[in-house]
């Protein structure tokens, strides 16, 4: 009698195990994506202090968001279907970092 309480979360635990397991790999999000489905502002030039993931400045661009009082910026690759490759976000007294 114990037993039969822990015996539906158990079964309903190991049923799951294939199903995370198999789980598809994320589907990147690429600039045709982000284009159409975020309202941003295109940016000249990636910010100075941006981590590129090890791209080179000349490899790369840069778009950005305001949402929750923070500008957030997204750096895309220029090669193959340019992919997000970094992400920061500023809060808003930083701006002028984003705008040199």
């Amino acid at each position: 009698m114990f037993l039969k309480p822990l015996l539906a979360p158990a079964l309903i635990a190991l049923s799951l195990g294939p199903a995370l397991a198999d789980a598809p790999a994320p589907i990147p999000l690429t600039y045709a994506v982000f284009e159409v489905s975020v309202p941003h502002i295109d940016l000249a030039a990636c910010p100075a202090d941006m981590d590129l993931a090890g791209a080179a400045a000349d490899d790369v661009f840069c778009r950005a968001t305001v949402n929750a009082d923070a500008f957030h910026v997204y750096v895309f690759a220029l090669d193959g279907d340019s992919p997000a490759i970094a992400y920061r976000s500023y809060p808003v007294d930083g701006v002028e970092t984003l705008m040199k």
